[in-house]
């Protein structure tokens, strides 16, 4: 791939997606791609679809929102 390329891409990118960064305990990320592949998705894919699921889960989960969890940490 060219450098042309690469640049409409990495364009394009900035223009239709915000990026989060995530991090994970070592080990963690193995894990986490080993179970994407068994569900037949990409990492990023299974990421925002757990992400899509929680959010969904606690909108419909009294009691459970933004500080009903716990267990995640803000970063």
């Amino acid at each position: 791939m060219g450098k042309t390329s690469s640049a409409v891409k990495d364009r394009y990118n900035a223009k239709a997606y915000d990026e989060i960064k995530v991090r994970v305990m070592k080990g963690e990320k193995d894990k986490i791609k080993q179970h994407a592949e068994a569900c037949g998705e990409s990492v990023n894919s299974f990421i925002a679809r757990a992400i899509a699921q929680a959010m969904e889960q606690d909108a419909t989960t009294p009691g459970e929102g933004e500080k009903g969890r716990g267990s995640a940490q803000a970063g």
